[in-house]
């Protein structure tokens, strides 16, 4: 059985997979086979019987990702996987809570706020508080309060020096004591909870670290200080802990993720064995090579460097367009290359720091006619109609959940007004009871709310899962509310409904994966599933997505758009300790998608936030080797494309006047003499007026003394200036 596991693994993953018992940390570049060095991993350990399923825990940050696990783990050994500790962070201690519930203190039928539940939640606190959201906006203490969990502190922990301060951390005890009443937690709680349910029962703690003898984690670049505090605990004095991580490829810093915790786990754990995974199974070499040069400029990094058994391949096509809108039209004209190559369009990505770069983008591909689907749009159970469905399946679960009540009690509308609903609130405040008691009280349309829920309930008690989700549809009035749409909402109804019929089947497939099946367990599946994506349809589509969002995936052609300096790397990372290094390992994460062709582009000039910006060249393209890139237009301000910045136009200029700021063509940049000797000027050009300053030249026109100039000063904005005058000198 062990030389079939075995066979194919290259000598690093064969010495990782056949480790002796002890921690370890697992280097693995991109595109170095890590998903199966981790599953393989777990085969190899119970295949040689010395160790039982029972006492593996293997932890990873996505659903998707730990099925994909399971799977393989089915294809490699027959066993049943349903009973091994495989899953998230957030799944694993949903379900240690699940059955320490009584010890978490926690009702049985804890329900778990999404995002969108939570901040309602936050707001229906503020108001109550007489909170302002202008000075304190919702999403600010939803960051405050989810960010304070993340790193292990209740409200009484976090440290408050001034009363702005004090004030978020009232909000933050009082949404703590509020879902502490409703029976309900944000995905913060789990980890906290449960790390805190660890750290004061000693015998549970003993417990688990009894049963758990090798703990293995995936994407170990992405933890954060309470997942490693969670692991920390975990791990007992007999077992081993098993990272798998890179590095070069911790992106999430925004999230809370620590690329430190990899330095940390060395020293914790006294990891001996620290294993490079270098061999890539995805690119080209000249791919490699460009992001090893790219990478290798980051500080305090661990250190590997990505080859393959290939060849080079192609160089990099590098691409400067005199604005955004040339910008998107080459990228089509290259993807109508491609695709007349034979290349897919499903095999093609086009990648931007940000999601206000898509939209010229869009529309490119919208006039050449060519499918496209950006990555990342609203997942399934995100969806508004579904979420209204499981809101009625989860008042009828835990009548506490006041969030679930608030999303229904009118929906489809049944008469119950606003002030109706603050009265409820007024009275479930003066007697500290949910809003479901106060509700109970009340007369009128709100009895009816009541009575239809009980109903639902009552009706539903023995159904199997499938048929509990087809009545409360039916019996809800979701189905007819959509159904009874007409005219322009016709359409989008008619997906809603769709979507409604989507979840029943979603509710059959759970039963039939799942042993426990219960109502409960479908809602926490669909809460834990709310972040994952969903696949669309199966057409052959171009993918536009983020860089942040295209990490773990890959494409034989990859386009990084908009690299101008200040967009990417983004111009608040110079304004946060290590921003530039993640910055540079986000780029370095957009490189090693690509398998066999790889294109940047840049623009002179583009429209962001209702403005147009004159940009210049990366930095990050002067860090990538002159011999690997091949430059498809001239490099026009070669002297100085990579001086730092970008110039805004002030006031801003319309999309009308920016039209005839580049005349001349990429691939022949206008270019006239100036007043000095010998000098000649371009557009694009970064030049020192000694009244006006440091700007760019935007437009070029005339000849000897009837040259006029057109420069974007950083601060006197757009002049035209004569040439013969200007003594204009290059920057």
């Amino acid at each position: 059985m062990n030389a079939t596991l075995l066979s194919g693994l290259n000598p690093p993953q064969l010495q990782a997979v056949t480790l002796p018992h002890q921690s370890a940390l697992i280097l693995a570049g991109a595109g170095s086979g890590k998903t199966r060095v981790l599953t393989t991993r777990i085969a190899y350990l119970i295949s040689t019987g010395a160790v039982s399923p029972h006492s593996i825990l293997a932890v990873t940050f996505t659903n998707k990702a730990a099925k994909e696990m399971l799977t393989r783990l089915s294809a490699m050994l027959p066993i049943n996987t349903r009973g091994l500790w495989i899953g998230t962070f957030h799944g694993l201690c949903n379900r240690m809570l699940r059955a320490h519930y009584r010890e978490a203190n926690l009702p049985q039928t804890f329900q778990i706020l999404d995002s969108g539940d939570q901040l309602s939640a936050i707001k229906r606190l503020m108001k109550a508080m007489n909170v302002g959201d202008e000075k304190y906006p919702p999403r600010d203490l939803q960051n405050f309060i989810s960010g304070s969990k993340e790193q292990g502190l209740r409200a009484h922990e976090v440290e408050a020096y001034d009363p702005y301060t004090r004030r978020k951390v009232e909000v933050f005890a009082e949404y703590d004591a509020q879902c502490q009443r409703e029976g309900v937690v944000d995905f913060s709680e789990l980890m906290l909870r449960c790390y805190e349910l660890l750290s004061r029962n000693t015998a549970l703690r003993e417990h688990y670290q009894e049963r758990f003898q090798h703990i293995l984690v995936d994407e170990f670049q992405d933890t954060n200080r309470l997942q490693y505090l969670w692991l920390k605990l975990l791990a007992g004095k007999h077992s081993s802990l098993f990272a798998v991580g890179d590095d070069d490829q911790s992106i999430y810093a925004f999230r809370g993720a620590n690329v430190g915790n990899m330095q940390e786990l060395t020293r914790d754990f006294h990891v001996e064995a620290v294993i490079k995974l270098e061999q890539n199974y995805r690119s080209h070499g000249n791919i490699l090579d460009a992001a090893n040069a790219l990478i290798s400029n980051n500080r305090d990094r661990l250190g590997k460097n990505l080859w393959t058994s290939e060849n080079g391949g192609e160089p990099l096509r590098v691409y400067e367009a005199p604005t955004d809108v040339e910008e998107a039209s080459y990228i089509v004209s290259e993807i109508q290359q491609l695709k007349s190559e034979g290349v897919h369009l499903k095999e093609i990505a086009l990648l931007y720091r940000s999601n206000a770069q898509s939209r010229v983008l869009e529309h490119a591909l919208v006039s050449a006619g060519l499918s496209y689907r950006v990555y990342g749009g609203l997942r399934f159970f995100e969806r508004q109609e579904i979420k209204h469905a499981l809101a009625y399946l989860r008042l009828m679960e835990n009548t506490d959940d006041d969030n679930a009540l608030l999303r229904i009690i009118n929906f489809p509308t049944r008469g119950i007004g606003a002030r109706s609903i603050e009265q409820l609130q007024e009275a479930a405040k003066m007697n500290s009871t949910a809003l479901w008691d106060a509700a109970a009280r009340a007369g009128g349309k709100v009895s009816a709310f009541v009575v239809l829920i009980e109903a639902l309930r009552s009706a539903t008690r023995e159904l199997p899962l499938p048929e509990i989700l087809d009545h409360v549809l039916e019996h809800s009035g979701l189905i007819a509310h959509y159904q009874n749409e007409t005219g322009a909402k016709k359409r989008e109804a008619e997906e809603r409904q769709e979507n409604l019929n989507e979840l029943i089947n979603a509710a059959t497939l759970f039963v039939h994966e799942n042993e426990d099946d219960s109502l409960t367990s479908f809602l926490t599946h669909a809460s834990l599933e709310a972040g994952e994506h969903q696949a669309g349809d199966q057409d052959d589509a171009l993918h536009l997505m983020t860089v942040h969002a295209a990490k773990g995936l890959e494409f034989h052609a990859v386009f990084i758009t908009g690299l101008e300096q200040g967009l990417f790397p983004h111009q608040n990372s110079q304004n946060v300790d290590g921003g530039l290094d993640e910055e540079r390992r986000l780029m370095y994460v957009a490189i090693t998608r690509a398998r066999r062709r790889l294109y940047l582009s840049f623009a002179q000039s583009r429209m962001l936030h209702g403005q147009v910006n004159y940009g210049v060249a990366s930095s990050f393209l002067r860090e990538l080797p002159d011999n690997l890139l091949h430059w498809l237009t001239p490099r026009i301000a070669q002297r100085n494309a990579f001086a730092s910045g970008y110039l805004t136009s002030n006031p801003p200029l319309t999309p009308r006047e920016v039209s005839p700021l580049f005349r001349g063509k990429a691939d022949s940049p206008p270019l006239i003499k100036g007043g000095q000797k010998g000098l000649a000027w371009r557009t694009g050009q970064t030049v020192f007026h000694s009244k006006f300053g440091e700007g760019v030249i935007v437009n070029l026109e005339g000849s000897g003394a009837d040259s006029r100039v057109q420069v974007n000063f950083r601060k006197a904005g757009v002049k035209w200036l004569a040439l013969e005058y200007a003594k204009l000198v290059a920057a």
